[in-house]
This record gives C-alpha cells, structure tokens and sequence, in this order.
C-alpha cells in the first residue's frame, strides 16, 4: 500500500471534472408552469429543456410547488435548478415512468420504468439549487417491496443465465422499484445543493459513470432500500458534505452482480468520500458491496460522522460474489453506537453454490472511535479466500460486547486498537461466527 495515500486522494479529488454548463437559463413559468400540486409542471420542464438546443443550459425551477407527472431525462450540457424554496414533487402513478429504460437494477442490466431523474450517455449533466425534489416513495413505489421478489429472482437468473439484456423487459405489470436519480454511462456529472427526500428506492446511483461530483446535498428517506448515494462502476468520483438520514446505507460502492457484473467488467474505483454525516439508523454507514462483482479499488473516505448506525465500516459480499476488494483506506470516523462498528463479511444474503468467493485485501482503517457495538471488529473472511493484508490503527471502541472476532485471515496488523479499555493485540482466529451471528444480537 502506498505510504500516503492520502496525498493520492486529494489528487484524485482535484482532478475531478466539472461539467461545462452554459451561461443561460430558461425558467419553467416561461412556458407556463404554474405552481401548485394539481398541475403538471413536466411540460414546461421538458419545453425549457428544448429551448435550451445545443448550446445547453440551466432549467430553473423557481420557488412553489412543481408536480411532476413522470420522469426527467437530461440531455447534455444541462442543469436541472430548483432554487430554495421550491419543491419539485415527483408522481406516484407508475405509468407515468413508462416506457421502460435500460438501467442496473441491484447489480443486473434489464429495461425497467424510468428513474424520476435519468440520463444515458450524455455529458456535462447537473442538478443544483438549494430546493428540496420529493420523490413521494413511501406511498408510492415502495409499496411495491412486498410484490416484488418473483420479479428480482426472475431477473437475478436471467443475468446468471446470460440471457441478452434487450430481452429482460420488465416495467409494466412487474414490480421492481425504479430508483431516484440513476445516471448511466455519462461523463463530468454534478449533483450540488438539493435535499432529496422520500426515495421510490436507491437515491443517488451513479452507473458506467466517470468524473461525479456530488455535494451538499441532505438525502432523508428512513424507509428500506433508500441507500443515500451508491456509485456503481464508475470511476473518479468525489462524494464530500452530505447528510444522509436514511433507512439504508449512507454511501454504498458497487460495481454490478455476479455473473452479469463478470460480463460488463468494470470496476469501481477512484473514489473519495469526505465529510459527511450519517444519520439514519438501519444501514451501514460506510459499505463496500454487496454487489460488486466487477471489483472495487482505491477508495478513500475520510472524515465521517456516524449516529446510530447498524454497521460503520461494513465489507460484504458472499461465495458467490467473487470479484475483488482492494486499496481502501478510511481514516477519522467517529461511530455513536453501531451493532458492528467494522465488520467485513462473506455471508451476506444468496448461495448459489458458494464457488466465487469474493477476495479482501489490502486496507487500512485508522483514527475511529465507536461508543458502544455489539461487536467491535468482525474480520471473517472464507477458507478458499481469506482476508489479506488489513491495518488497523488508533482505533478505539468503548464498550462492545463481543470485542473481537477474526476468522480466515491473514496479515493482520492492529496497531493502538483498544476495545472496552483494554489493548487488543493481532490475532488470527477467534472462533466460528459468521455474518448472521450479527444479526441475531
């Protein structure tokens, strides 16, 4: 591992690319938009849209209430501009996100209803202002979670059995949730200001994307799935000053799903994380996985505030998962309480065998305080790959019932680890536990 890696981080985040937005606006009341819940303001957006041509720009959205009936598609070299005190409300009528578009849903290609704002392949996109844009996803798409696992089985094995992707059609009569705000294979994308609130599923999902900045933005959904912001095989991407109050976890690295994240190939990488806050209670603050089977290397997180928290630092894949996990460093974290303040698993949820065990190595944890967990560090990794070459240093758990387990490692180094007030020297094994031994406490 490189001896300052956070010198490399800072580069990273440095030459990260803006977009190149235009210095011109059109407002959305110029084409007759009006505020208010009982009128669709989706034709004024898209005909600012329009106005804007080649030469691009901002569409602004101007204080009141905005109903959207349907999806925003951005196009290059436009922003999308919800100034403070607007609210851009997004329906909850699902044939309104029809027809379907090609997206990544939990790590598998398919063509499903549209996310509320999407692109595909445009350059120089931005969402900004200080507004606030609700996606209406409790009584909206996310009564759907219930219905909705013959639809995600059926779509897992399609990408397990290679089926083309131009054939896995689901949207209508079918019951996967279309996330909120998916970017796909787009370069130089913004996300600057707004507060997202009340996701229809994953908030913020960057897929196949290079140079994404997204800041300042407040991201609040306390109901399953609502992972804040999840970057899914993209690269260069710089994530500081958010706030995610949600029901899942805050900042999730992804890069696509066993046998279908094998043929598309690509890593997430380049990725730096800095001073943000968790506060929602139910996810992993910090996670790596699940689906990341094209690999995940060189992350940097630093900085991270975490309430109450299920998993801090959290590291999970399964035995099928395969792919790799490698050069992440996290630093300066402070953990309230956590059921597991660091925990890497094998276990996490699907079996199809257990043949692709997916493979750890080389991180570098330091300066974390955690108050009280229920385990302190949970290093398990699988006979066939164990976890390989993990630092850890300065770190201190107040009170943790279980201090300590390790199991199929190798290269371990603890440095200045404490846990309930007593130093913790390096171990290799400390007994058989597995993943869902957490979940039981």
């Amino acid at each position: 591992m490189p001896s300052d890696p956070w010198q490399r981080a800072d580069a990273i985040a440095r030459g990260i690319h803006r977009p190149q937005i235009t210095p011109h606006d059109q407002r959305i009341t110029d084409f007759g938009a009006r505020s208010g819940v009982d009128r669709d303001a989706r034709p004024a957006i898209l005909a600012a849209m329009a106005a804007l041509g080649t030469r691009g720009g901002r569409v602004v959205l101007p204080p009141g209430v905005w109903r959207c009936d349907g999806p925003i598609h951005l196009r290059s070299g436009v922003a999308l501009h919800v100034e403070g005190g607007a609210t851009l409300r997004f329906s909850r009528d699902a044939a309104h996100y029809l027809p379907p578009v090609l997206t990544r849903w939990e790590g598998t290609e398919c063509w499903n209803y549209s996310p509320l704002i999407y692109a595909r392949g445009a350059s120089d996109i931005a969402i900004t202002g200080d507004g606030t844009i609700d996606g209406q996803g409790f009584e909206g798409f996310f009564r759907w979670r219930a219905q909705q696992k013959p639809d995600q089985e059926r779509l897992r094995d399609m990408g397990a059995r290679g089926v083309p992707v131009a054939q896995r059609r689901f949207g209508e009569g079918h019951y996967l949730r279309p996330g909120f705000v998916q970017f796909m294979a787009c370069r130089r994308v913004l996300i600057d200001g707004p507060r997202f609130v009340d996701s229809t599923f994953w908030m913020i999902h960057p897929v196949y994307c290079d140079h994404v900045t997204v800041r300042n933005v407040t991201l609040v959904s306390r109901h399953l799935n609502s992972d804040g912001v999840d970057p899914d095989s993209s690269t260069n991407v710089l994530i500081e000053r958010c706030i995610f109050d949600v029901g899942d976890d805050g900042v999730a690295i992804k890069s696509g799903r066993d046998a279908d994240g094998w043929r598309v190939g690509r890593a997430a990488s380049r990725i730096v994380i800095r001073d943000c806050e968790y506060r929602g209670d139910a996810g992993g603050g910090m996670s790596i996985g699940s689906e990341m089977s094209g690999g995940v290397h060189d992350v940097y997180c630093e900085r991270y505030r975490m309430n109450d928290v299920a998993h801090g630092l959290y590291f999970k894949s399964n035995l099928d998962r395969g792919g790799a996990i490698g050069n992440i460093f996290i630093r300066d974290v402070s953990i309230a309480t956590a059921q597991a303040a660091v925990i890497f698993t094998t276990d996490y949820h699907g079996y199809r065998g257990g043949t692709a065990p997916t493979r750890f190595a080389d991180v570098r944890i330091e300066n974390v305080h955690c108050g009280s967990a229920i385990v302190g560090l949970s290093l398990i990794g699988a006979a066939t790959a164990p976890i390989d070459r993990v630092e850890v240093r300065n770190v201190t758990i107040d009170r943790a019932r279980t201090p300590l387990r390790v199991r199929h490692a190798r290269g371990l180094r603890f440095q200045d680890l404490r846990i309930n007030g007593a130093s913790v020297a390096t171990v290799t094994e400390t007994g058989p536990e597995t993943f869902g031994d957490v979940l039981k406490f």
